[in-house]
């Protein structure tokens, strides 16, 4: 019995150092309002995108707030790269497409530097042309505010909420945002906008 224990506890140890050295660990990380959370407020600052949602570039507001109960993607991205933007871009199609249901996006840019923050997300925006989705900087820019729950390991965070509770939470560690991952965050948008 105990020779078994100690060749399982073995497997067990040979099967994780593998995947270590490999770089196959799981790209599944735990950030933000889980399922069945509601959304609380927070303070950011708009920088750009979004023309239509009647707020000015550089306003300070509760972005989640003015949402009010509509269906919302709400997204915390440390990392603005190509797969960022292929993600946003197909958020944007569909927010386009389900304006009778109101569906929105906002993106928050997560780091140390506000200002490069900003600077940043507007050059992102322009590089893309993301036309419906809005860029803020959180006030609590490293992070996000503490009661959002954002992973320090969590390269991206999407909270879909309606009504102010969540109903899905997608994260994935720097590097992992997936095909099935993007996929799987636009059905969630999409579920919904229904």
């Amino acid at each position: 019995m105990r020779a078994a224990w100690i060749s399982a506890v073995a497997a067990i140890g040979i099967a994780t150092a593998a995947t270590i050295m490999t770089g196959t660990a799981s790209a599944e990380v735990t950030s933000g309002y889980q399922v069945g959370e509601t959304v609380g407020a927070m303070t950011v600052t708009k920088v750009t995108g979004n023309s239509l949602d009647g707020i000015p570039d550089g306003q300070s507001l509760c972005y989640r707030c003015k949402m009010g109960s509509r269906p919302v993607v709400m997204v915390f991205a440390r990392t603005a790269d190509e797969k960022l933007a292929k993600l946003l871009k197909l958020l944007d199609e569909e927010i386009e497409e389900h304006q009778d249901a109101k569906l929105s996006s906002f993106v928050n840019m997560l780091g140390t530097d506000a200002d490069s923050l900003k600077k940043d997300a507007t050059e992102f925006v322009k590089l893309h042309g993301l036309e419906r989705i809005a860029f803020v900087v959180p006030d609590d820019s490293a992070n996000g505010p503490a009661a959002y729950k954002i992973a320090p390991d969590a390269d991206l965070t999407v909270v879909c909420f309606k009504g102010g509770k969540v109903t899905a939470n997608h994260a994935v560690a720097k590097g992992q945002l997936s095909e099935e991952k993007i996929d799987a965050i636009v059905d969630s948008a999409c579920s919904m906008a229904e």
